[in-house]
């Protein structure tokens, strides 16, 4: 079987990559990180992605999308993670998804243009401090339209104008609600991340109204932790392919002992390594979002090898990336660390390596 990118993919890919190369690198990614006062969303950044349709892929083409699929978008989320780019995309992709697989045709149209057009911002609270990625996690109750309890860790809950919240009912079953920003009863209260490429918060409901998602059962929710789980994991490989492409380029150019360092066995080795594992990875993600479009019977098992995969990949790569660099890449300066923190605050999110692995063994044995 041949399995790759299709040529606009490939070019969907190049675009947002070229974007932020020439309009957003790193250099304007330090300025977001050493800003630990800003919200973290630049809107040069915002306005370019919406420009290029990236806000819009999985949008309906009748709701001013583009209609494409999770193998379109995670090319996106690739570049993203490629270029440590900040800002809500994700959260605002996660929304869009919720509204377009649960929500009525008026929520649709009323949301959908908006969120693809990059005019609201939207995140997704799911789970629970602490709590599992599977749905189990969540610990919002709602009963009779109103919302209590407490959603953590959520991606940019102070910038977003829309939030779609998993809660159970008094039943136990769960569900995803609509709040928007100035809801009664809500509170964001900002926390601590040490990845400066992104911000996060807590959301505390507190007889907050929500409106609901007609087909937002357990299964949408199951389907939303799903997709998220794909986008962040080819989040993930961008990460790792691109700090393993400047770990070789600067091994390969500097010198120890009259030979570039990088030909040393040991290095050789280590890299060749994980040049497998990055690969493998970018092959597992591709195929879960290729099932997930599909419908494919073995998605869920194909989600958990991406997952974990990927998370294994990054978190080897960017410590690689510290290391191989040498004295120079633990410095402030040196935007190594962009890279290694985004993979060690990713790689939990939607599932961590371990819950993938114990996820597959329970899917297949």
């Amino acid at each position: 079987m041949f399995f790759a990118l299709t040529d606009e993919q490939q070019a969907f890919a190049s675009t947002v990559t070229e974007f932020l190369a020439e309009r957003f690198d790193l250099e304007a990614v330090r300025g977001v990180v050493e800003d630990t006062d800003g919200d973290g969303h630049p809107l040069t950044l915002w306005k370019g992605l919406a420009d290029q349709g990236a806000l819009a892929v999985l949008v309906p083409e009748e709701h001013d999308g583009l209609g494409l699929g999770l193998l379109d978008a995670q090319v996106v989320a690739r570049a993203l993670g490629a270029g440590v780019a900040p800002g809500p995309w994700l959260a605002t992709v996660l929304a869009a998804e919720a509204v377009r697989i649960a929500g009525s045709a008026e929520q649709q149209s009323r949301w959908l243009p908006a969120l693809a057009a990059g005019e609201t911002v939207g995140t997704v609270a799911l789970r629970g401090e602490g709590g599992a990625w599977d749905g189990s996690g969540i610990t919002v109750d709602v009963n009779d339209g109103r919302l209590n309890g407490s959603a953590s860790p959520v991606d940019y809950p102070a910038v977003a104008g829309l939030i779609v919240v998993a809660a159970t009912d008094a039943s136990g079953t769960p569900g995803l609600y609509l709040v928007e920003a100035d809801a009664s009863g809500l509170t964001v209260r900002d926390q601590h991340t040490y990845d400066g490429t992104a911000r996060v918060g807590a959301i505390e409901f507190a007889d907050t109204p929500a409106e609901a998602l007609p087909g937002g059962d357990a299964a949408a929710v199951r389907a939303l932790l799903a997709r998220g789980a794909v986008l962040n994991a080819a989040d993930l490989v961008g990460v790792a392919r691109e700090a393993l492409t400047r770990t070789v380029a600067y091994d390969r150019d500097r010198n120890q002992f009259g030979v570039p360092v990088g030909s040393f066995q040991a290095l050789k080795h280590a890299l060749a390594d994980l040049h497998v594992a990055v690969t493998m990875a970018e092959h597992a993600v591709l195929f879960a979002a290729h099932a997930l479009d599909t419908d494919d019977p073995g998605a869920a098992i194909a989600v958990a090898v991406a997952g974990s995969k990927a998370s294994d990949a990054a978190w080897n790569a960017t410590g690689a990336m510290i290391q191989f660099f040498g004295g120079i890449g633990f410095t402030w300066e040196h935007e190594a660390h962009f890279f290694y923190k985004r993979a060690r605050r990713r790689a939990p999110l939607f599932g961590s390596a371990a819950e993938h692995r114990e996820a597959l063994a329970t899917l297949t044995m």
